[in-house]
């Protein structure tokens, strides 16, 4: 060879490079000649140095698709299979909208396009294909801010269903990273079946919330006994029992948040094993001092008895009336005895007078809000009238939770 080679590592050396090849290129050296082995050493070489220096741009996804139909000959027309329709073609083609990821899927399926060339480099393709998105709450979820704060119309979030669940829950993921489902375990017996897609979004909130929390002890497995629930059905007889409780458990180690349900959940609560750490997620569906203290013992008594890593959350519609599981008889059953002892209720005088004297005289002497007396009564006659006065006079739960119950 007349020219000694080397790796190109200076601008200087690109420029000598590029000059020997155009001259050997002139020269249009045989096949297997020096010169014509030079020739493609330097191409080599100056490729190299040139994709060191100026990384080639990642293919364009209109591009690729524009490509595909001109090499299979396509109109727009032919495209709506896997964009949509007509216009959404146009609005695609013209970049004016995005594709989104079932989009992606179908071009790639249909038409052969590479599918990284398609994602580029703003979207992963991690989706579950099996899953219909379209089935969340997306316009609850919308109107909770759990896609931000740009309102989108009904059709955008169906369109886009896959990129927003999916963004949202990425968003979700907590403290270090963990994931935010649990396998849950949903007794349900009755006509209303708990939409699941729904009690996975709340799920992931609940847990988001409980994440967040810095918890001033450590559970342990022997915490929870008859006496510790009896203390914590103390609490009740204060204004503020609820806060109360919430302080009383995270000294405990154990996680209390309140997250609104959302649409056909049918939710009053669940209880949650996130990691080695309790969580008990209550929705105040029923905003009443009496269901709180109920649904609150319930969840307790599920951390204590029924939780496993093998059945990490369970999940409460305390309105089902047809609940036949050996768990939920087992909580209902126990929660009530925490709250009002059975020994004490077979006598007390408000189950047969059903007045309000009665029923703060029993509070007085167990040392609990009347309104759990009151719901007491009230669910043992089913007639949801009685002693009303007490029920209400206890005013709202949320009230005295507004900061932990804002949108998202």
């Amino acid at each position: 060879m007349s020219t000694q080679i080397r790796v190109l590592k200076t601008d200087g050396d690109h420029a000598a490079a590029v000059a020997r090849l155009s001259e050997l290129m002139d020269k249009d050296p045989a096949a297997g000649s020096a010169d014509d082995a030079e020739l493609e050493l330097l191409a080599l070489l100056i490729q190299s140095y040139e994709q060191s220096k100026f990384p080639p741009s990642p293919p364009d996804p209109v591009e690729a698709i524009l490509f595909r139909m001109d090499q299979q000959r396509l109109a727009q027309k032919d495209l709506v299979p896997y964009i949509g329709s007509l216009s959404k073609v146009s609005e695609v083609l013209s970049r004016k909208r995005p594709l989104s990821l079932a989009m992606i899927r179908r071009l790639h399926a249909g038409l052969g396009i590479p599918a990284e060339v398609l994602i580029g480099e703003s979207q992963e393709l991690t989706p579950d294909p099996t899953v219909d998105y379209t089935k969340f709450p997306l316009a609850e979820m919308q109107e909770r801010g759990l896609f931000g704060s740009v309102k989108r119309p009904v059709q955008y979030l169906k369109d886009y269903a896959e990129e927003l669940v999916t963004g949202f829950f990425r968003c979700m993921t907590g403290l270090g990273g963990q994931p935010v489902m649990l396998r849950a375990t949903l007794h349900q017996t009755g006509a209303r079946t708990m939409d699941e897609y729904a009690f996975k979004v709340w799920q992931a909130c609940a847990l988001r919330k409980a994440r967040t929390l810095t918890l001033k002890g450590a559970y342990q497995k022997s915490t929870i006994t008859s006496e510790w629930l009896r203390d914590l059905t103390r609490l009740s007889a204060f204004d503020s029992g609820p806060l109360l409780a919430q302080e009383y458990l995270s000294n405990h180690g154990i996680a209390l948040v309140f997250e609104r349900h959302f649409d056909k959940t049918y939710l009053d609560g669940a209880a949650m094993l996130d990691g080695e750490v309790p969580v008990v997620a209550l929705t105040l569906r029923h905003d009443r001092v009496d269901n709180f203290w109920f649904a609150l013992l319930h969840e307790l008594i599920h951390v204590q008895r029924h939780l496993t890593a093998a059945e990490p959350c369970i999940a409460d519609n305390l309105d089902d009336k047809t609940r036949t599981s050996d768990q939920e008889l087992e909580a209902d059953r126990e929660a009530g005895e925490a709250l009002i002892p059975e020994s004490v209720w077979v006598s007390a005088a408000v189950r047969i007078s059903q007045t309000t004297e009665d029923a703060l005289s029993l509070a007085r002497q167990l040392q609990i809000h009347p309104a759990i007396i009151a719901g007491r009564v009230r669910k043992e006659t089913e007639n949801w009238r009685l002693l009303s006065n007490v029920i209400s006079s206890a005013g709202k739960v949320s009230d005295l939770l507004k900061t932990q119950l804002v949108r998202q």
